[in-house]
């Protein structure tokens, strides 16, 4: 494991240039992974979030999804 000391600027642009360097194809599987990534992050919406009329996409529990229910 290797520790390099960077600023947030430096790390940034090697990130953009490393994703540049990738294909199309590349990218576009790079995007989807990240996508599954998020999508599996937990988030915690409230009450108060929803009174705020911020937008909640909920996706339908387990249970749910099991009896047909949305």
């Amino acid at each position: 494991m290797e520790i390099s000391y960077r600023t947030k600027e430096e790390s940034n642009r090697e990130q953009e240039e490393a994703f540049l360097r990738l294909s199309p194809a590349e990218r576009m599987m790079a995007f989807f992974e990240l996508s599954r990534r998020i999508a599996r992050f937990p988030v915690q919406h409230t009450d108060e979030a929803r009174r705020k009329g911020n937008f909640v996409i909920e996706r339908p529990s387990h249970e749910k999804a099991a009896k047909g229910e949305h």
